[in-house]
């Protein structure tokens, strides 16, 4: 397996297998531990994480009446005549779909839609907790992307937005695609976009510590699937060039002119370089995203890198380097995972809960990238304040304070909400695709911070 991404000669690169599988079977035990006491979380009475639960009294007959027949009849009719008046009538409005087919699971795989219902319960435990969200998930047994497409666009009437999770690629374009084009409510691919807006906002602070811009960085990335492509047309997006960024894969450097394994998308990112493999690629990187495997980064690679190398290895579980390592060879190297056991964790959870709560507070019909965009700003910024109290309670073990070992802020900071969600608004209103742009921001701001 890592023979194919290293492709080089080198004795030093090759011996690191052995080294990160060492790595990999000391942290075995945690994770079994971690596995035993998530089963018997979801197995605890009431059998998983969500519930549903009434927002209006039942408590009388006068109540029924109310909420089913015959007074029900009324917002019916109104809905039947004026179709926005949902949002005030109904839940649609403040409701997320979260949709999988199971084919690409996180760290699992192609587990099926019916296995994969624990991730997208706990995806929509998400949406309630961090941003007041109601969310149902939607586990649905089709791989067809077509047939998906098409079953997911008749359910719009039932919801606000539809978060896309856990769909292998290409098919995830393919629905996107397809319900993006067809919808007036925002679809996002949150494996693709919310990587991408967690990954800009924790490199735009990577850089600043690190005294290096933006369109300045040299960057190689590892993977170039359906997160490491959005990944690059977000950075783009910010200001990276792209004669700056080298996308490698299982089969190499993404070059102009390769055959093998290429798509448009990846045609339109490939890179003019001579080098066709990480090793080669990497030397003198100021940036390596690694979206891909674990155990693809050698330490002899990071040692070829620029000086104060900014190591993103996000593979999940197991990370492409693991931070010790890299730090052994880079002290002041600025490294984040895809893990909570390590300090820097690019989790989506800072960016879909609140991102969905401004698109649907604003009546957005799709989330643009200056949204995301908007949305990374955010993030970023909240992580350069001073840390809030309550949230270093939770995290006493941690130094929460902005700097190498702290580039992302922490889920639970509540002052997230107010300012994602506001700056997304903001966004989708200048953008021209907010149905009921926000009039005063602070106002929005405060009745959030209040929730």
């Amino acid at each position: 397996m890592l023979g194919r991404f290293f492709r080089s000669k080198s004795k030093t690169i090759a011996a690191y297998g052995a080294t990160y599988q060492r790595r990999l079977e000391e942290k075995a035990a945690a994770a079994r531990t971690i596995y035993d006491d998530a089963r018997d979380y979801h197995r605890a009475h009431p059998p998983g994480k969500m519930a549903t639960i009434p927002t209006k009294p039942l408590a009388s007959p006068a109540d029924l009446a109310l909420a089913y027949s015959p007074g029900v009849a009324g917002p019916c009719r109104e809905i039947a005549v004026t179709p926005g008046a949902a949002r005030d009538l109904t839940a649609k409005g403040s409701t997320v779909a979260v949709i999988s087919n199971g084919t690409a699971v996180l760290g699992l795989g192609d587990i099926g839609a019916l296995a994969a219902k624990p991730v997208m319960e706990g995806k929509s435990a998400l949406f309630h907790k961090f941003a007041g969200l109601n969310s149902v998930d939607l586990c649905i047994n089709e791989s067809d992307p077509e047939k998906l497409a098409e079953m997911i666009i008749a359910l719009e009437p039932s919801f606000g937005g539809v978060n896309l999770e856990d769909i292998k690629a290409p098919d995830c374009f393919t629905v996107e695609e397809i319900c993006r084009s067809r919808m007036k409510i925002p679809v996002f691919h949150d494996d693709q976009h919310g990587t991408a807006v967690v990954v800009l906002a924790a490199l735009q602070n990577a850089l600043e510590l690190t005294g290096r811009s933006l369109a300045d960085a040299r960057i190689v990335t590892s993977g170039a699937g359906a997160a490491a492509l959005a990944c690059v047309e977000l950075l783009l997006s910010a200001g990276a060039r792209l004669d700056n960024i080298i996308l490698t894969d299982r089969d190499g450097v993404v070059y102009r002119g390769r055959r093998k394994a290429m798509d448009p998308r990846k045609a339109r990112l490939a890179s003019t370089t001579r080098g066709r493999n990480l090793a080669d690629v990497i030397k003198g990187a100021d940036v390596f995203l690694g979206l891909s495997v674990g155990g693809v980064l050698a330490p002899a690679m990071v040692e070829t890198m620029a000086a104060k190398p900014i190591i993103f290895a996000l593979a999940n579980p197991d990370p492409e380097i693991w931070p010790e390592d890299a730090r052994e060879i880079a002290p002041e190297a600025v490294i984040a995972t895809g893990r909570s056991d390590y300090p820097n964790q690019v989790n989506n959870v800072l960016c879909y809960p609140f991102l969905f709560r401004g698109a649907l507070d604003c009546g957005a019909v799709e989330i643009t990238e200056g949204m995301k965009l908007a949305a990374a700003s955010a993030i970023g910024e909240m992580a350069r304040r001073p840390s809030d109290p309550a949230v270093r309670a939770f995290y006493s073990d941690e130094t929460l304070e902005f700097g190498g070992q702290y580039i992302l802020p922490k889920p639970f900071d509540p002052r997230l909400l107010p300012a994602v969600a506001s700056a997304v608004a903001d966004a989708g209103a200048r953008e021209g695709v907010a149905a009921r742009p926000i009039a005063d921001l602070d106002e929005y701001r405060r009745e959030l911070a209040e929730r």
